[in-house]
């Protein structure tokens, strides 16, 4: 089964359902049980269309949904409007499909959150990573968000902030290990930044781009991830660089300074250092300084100490890693591991020459990360201190 086929065309099947009058929590549904269809079925009888296939019986599973429910009064009309079989429109639905999440009935972090599963095709697991909250907790909100949008017309379009924040997201979850997932949400915001003019939607664009040119020079050949430091310049995509400092400047002269444009511009300084000795940590500092005073995230100030560490010492790092409030998650609070601020103790630490504490929070860490290739990495960070300890 082409898992990949099947994500690609998820969004446009479900676009042609809201469009023919579903809403959009059954839509999601109707979506949902023909993808389950389609893996029982296509192994041994694939269509030759399987857009028209998935839509045709998406809507089918949506009127039989529809029959069910006697309280609903449009059930008679939506029978009359089923597709006549054959080839589906080309049209891709999916940027359309991110606005109409973004409903203003919905809290952001619920529009967000319900556009992720839905749109994206993340899990709720991964969602429940991305907003540092437990996964049950998680499951709750998009549960409420579906109920909130059962029956509601999307004739209301939401706003560009969230869906900014979604395709963040979905980059996210992309560039940690999912590279159609990343490019996807590139190309949905190139055509957003076609259509809209917003510095901060091309500061989203170039922090993209920037990031993923690092991407060949991310894992090794066996899989392992290399960190920014160690990474073999020489693989990093110069053309995608070259391109996301273009729109970056361009935006950043507008002096509509927001969060996407500050990030994307400690990219930028990372991605213009020929060697990792050369990076100018001082202006990353202030560029944290900035993002900060935009976000007060933080995992923003956890990065903004690393930075600090790199600029003026470890220990100064330090400092700044203690000086961090309580309202960032431990490793164990809320019942959610969050090992990153840990694993840059660690960091810190063994920069300033305390190996033993290095090795022993890189292994905490190690045991609260999110997914095999970071467990791994940081399981090999504390090996190596302690071998260097025995010797």
């Amino acid at each position: 089964m082409d898992e990949v086929l099947l994500r690609s065309l998820t969004p446009s099947v479900l676009g042609v359902l809201v469009r023919r009058g579903a809403d959009f929590a059954a839509a999601e549904d109707a979506v949902q049980d023909a993808l389950v269809e389609a893996v029982r079925v296509w192994p041994a009888d694939r269509p030759h269309d399987p857009k028209g296939w998935l839509v045709t019986v998406a809507w089918r599973k949506f009127l039989d949904a529809r029959r069910a429910d006697a309280a609903r009064r449009r059930r008679e009309d939506l029978v009359h409007e089923e597709p006549v079989p054959g080839p589906a429109p080309a049209a891709d639905d999916t940027l359309q499909l991110y606005f109409l999440c973004a409903h203003p009935s919905l809290t952001p972090s619920s529009a967000v959150a319900l556009t992720l599963r839905a749109v994206g095709g993340l899990t709720t697991r991964q969602i429940a990573q991305a907003y540092l909250v437990p996964e049950a907790t998680m499951a709750q909100r998009i549960s409420r968000a579906k109920r909130t949008v059962s029956g509601v017309r999307f004739d209301r379009p939401g706003d560009v902030a969230t869906v900014l924040r979604v395709l963040y997201l979905v980059f996210n979850e992309g560039y940690s290990g999912d590279v159609d997932l990343a490019a996807e949400a590139i190309r949905l915001t190139r055509r957003l930044a076609a259509a809209i003019d917003h510095p901060e939607v091309a500061g989203l664009l170039a922090l993209m781009l920037l990031h993923h040119a690092r991407r060949a020079a991310r894992t090794a050949p066996d899989g392992s991830l290399v960190p920014l430091a160690e990474q073999d310049r020489g693989l990093w995509d110069t053309e995608s660089i070259a391109e996301g400092i273009e729109i970056l400047q361009a935006a950043l002269v507008r002096d509509r300074l927001g969060e996407f444009q500050a990030q994307a511009a400690v990219a930028a300084l990372h991605a213009d250092a020929a060697t990792a000795e050369e990076t100018d940590w001082v202006q990353i500092v202030e560029w944290y300084d900035e993002l900060v005073r935009l976000t007060d995230s933080p995992v923003v100030r956890l990065n903004r100490a690393v930075a600090v560490g790199e600029a003026d010492g470890p220990r100064a790092g330090l400092a700044a890693l203690a000086a961090l409030d309580d309202s960032f998650p431990s490793s164990s609070s809320r019942g959610h591991p969050l090992p990153r601020r840990t694993a840059v103790a660690a960091y810190l630490h063994e920069r300033d020459g305390d190996l033993v504490t290095a090795a022993r929070l890189y292994a905490e860490a190690a045991r609260n990360a999110p997914n095999l290739a970071e467990r791994d990495h940081l399981t090999r960070q504390a090996a190596r201190l302690n071998a260097s300890g025995r010797h």
